[in-house]
């Protein structure tokens, strides 16, 4: 609900509020997230599960997570468990963990109920004459030969499918509608197909396989749902969703679609994030450059920041693509808040104090985060041999350039002002040290005689902690890559998304948990990676993001 005006803020809250003012289902809401099991969650099924979640919370309902797993082949117990700790982890609940599984054999007892009225028939028709027959979108489809054979008959065939007698696609189970309804979802759609394939729940029990039309509806129906919302492409579905619920008279679930999410410079359909992975494109579904739920946590996008993301994209019915801008914006404004800090040191340039003792190292502090005093101060080690970025010092400078240059001063990050003394070359010219004075009463505060406007960031070299980092940019080129119908969507895949460097860090690093994301002061955040620590043996951070926009990628 709106803080402002207490109203609804889109157009299913506003739905679901009149109907449970006009007391539809005693104004019980009930709501469900009903994934396949064929893949891993991304950032489109996020905006599903949190209007499902969140719809419930608000009128006081309850959310069920339900497998709609009825097609055994690209399904598995890795999918069910990763979806399950991607809801976890956006901060969602379930009341009830159910699977269309469960509902096999209620579901064929539907079917011979069906049959019995007349409603459903076998048809023996090859899968190529079922296709043609079913006409086209401004031609009427043609009704089979098999579609006015006895009740009594389909039944036996129907029963003779499920005890395993017939070949994988010799027959079919068909819901009788009407071939020349101009919706083709009602062209007698299949219900059941014989199929062989080992399910991961229920293993080699059943030779045939409802349709997911036929299964929907009624797992709705069975879990008592109020509120069955899905996204646009289930439009057409809904004359047989309610079909179906209304020949078997069962509780009449209510069918809601909205816009689902589309992401630039991304791809979100399963099958294409499928293909990514098997082709080699990504390290898996958690690769951090994908946009699934996994391999944004694995980058170390706060959840937090994909549910605010989810809600300033809204519910529409218009179909629409959400800019990847804004996603970062929500990212940043997070982290902004919660992320500790630290140094780290990219391209370093050797810094000697020359009037600082060889074995004296100081033991400064820096904020954790300067947004959150709560989360106290850090130690940061500060010595004679330092380290800056290359970048921070330029040789001709104009006045415009605040950071280090010869006879210039700098503040260095939680520490002193240091000035450059001089500046030591290797054989060919390049700059490989400079020797500078440290102001000793600038600790803390600033000198009363001149003012000093750059700050920059730096390390203790004897203590820095050598790590490596994954550099990432965004998967795709293009902002549509699946806009041009001359070109393949993997055309467009961002070979230069992905690249290593080593760099250093302030010892404190090494206090971050695995999956923590931090910010490496003037640079961008950072989240240390388990899996690549294990594989190279080093600390290992995924970039999340950078500071500030960028349209370099």
């Amino acid at each position: 609900m709106s803080e402002d005006t207490n109203k609804p803020v889109d157009f299913i809250r506003q739905m679901i509020q009149g109907n449970v003012e006009d007391g539809l289902h005693d104004g019980r809401v009930h709501t469900r997230f009903p994934p396949e099991p064929n893949g891993y969650l991304q950032i489109g099924h996020a905006k599903a599960i949190c209007l499902n979640f969140e719809i419930a919370k608000e009128f006081g309902g309850l959310c069920n997570l339900r497998f709609d797993d009825t097609n055994p082949e690209k399904e598995s117990d890795e999918f069910v468990e990763a979806i399950q700790e991607d809801i976890r982890w956006l901060g969602y609940e379930w009341d009830k963990l159910c699977f269309a599984s469960d509902y096999f054999e209620q579901l064929y007892h539907w079917a011979i109920q069906l049959i019995n009225s007349g409603d459903a028939y076998v048809d023996e028709s090859d899968p190529e004459t079922i296709r043609l027959n079913r006409g086209t979108l401004t031609e009427p489809g043609k009704e089979c030969d098999y579609r006015d054979r006895p009740s009594e008959e389909s039944l036996d065939l129907f029963e003779r499918m499920r005890k395993g007698e017939f070949e994988d696609g010799a027959m079919v189970l068909r819901a009788k509608i009407d071939m020349a309804h101009p919706n083709m979802n009602m062209r007698d759609p299949v219900m059941y197909r014989i199929k062989r394939m080992t399910h991961h729940r229920v293993g080699d029990a059943w030779p045939i396989y409802p349709s997911y039309d036929f299964t929907h509806g009624q797992s709705d129906s069975l879990e008592g749902i109020t509120h069955s919302l899905c996204s646009l492409e289930f439009e057409d579905h809904r004359p047989l969703y309610d079909w179906f619920i209304e020949k078997l008279g069962i509780f009449p679930s209510k069918q809601t679609e909205f816009a689902r999410m589309n992401l630039s410079y991304s791809v979100l359909s399963k099958r294409k994030l499928r293909e990514l992975v098997e082709g080699n494109f990504v390290e898996g579904w958690d690769d951090p450059r994908m946009p699934t739920l996994a391999g944004m946590r694995r980058r170390g996008y706060p959840a937090e920041a994909i549910r605010n993301f989810c809600k300033t994209a809204g519910v529409t019915k218009v179909p629409s693509t959400s800019d990847i801008a804004l996603l970062e914006y929500s990212v940043r404004d997070v982290l902004n808040r919660i992320a500790p800090r630290r140094m780290a040191i990219f391209d370093p340039l050797e810094v000697e104090l020359t009037n600082w003792e060889e074995a004296e190292v100081k033991q400064l502090e820096g904020a954790v985060n300067p947004e959150d005093s709560s989360l106290g101060m850090r130690k940061i080690p500060f010595g004679k041999h330092l380290w800056i970025e290359q970048s921070d010092f330029r040789e001709d400078a104009n006045r415009k350039f605040f950071r280090l240059k010869p006879d210039g001063e700098v503040r260095l990050r939680n520490a002193y002002i240091i000035r450059c003394d001089s500046v030591i070359k290797d054989e060919s010219g390049k700059v490989v040290k400079l020797l500078c004075h440290v102001d000793l009463d600038t600790l803390g505060k600033n000198p009363e005689d001149r003012k000093v406007k750059g700050v920059i960031h730096w390390l203790h070299s004897d203590s820095a902690i050598k790590a490596k980092v994954q550099n990432l940019g965004r998967l795709f080129t293009e902002e549509k890559p699946e806009a041009d119908s001359e070109k393949h969507f993997t055309d467009y895949f961002n070979q230069d998304s992905s690249s290593e460097v080593s760099i250093y860090c302030e010892p404190s690093v090494t206090e971050l948990k695995f999956s923590e994301t931090c910010q490496f002061e003037r640079v961008g955040y950072f989240c240390r990676d388990k899996v690549k620590e294990a594989e190279s043996n080093s600390l290992y951070f995924n970039q999340t993001i950078s500071l500030k926009d960028s349209a370099k990628f």
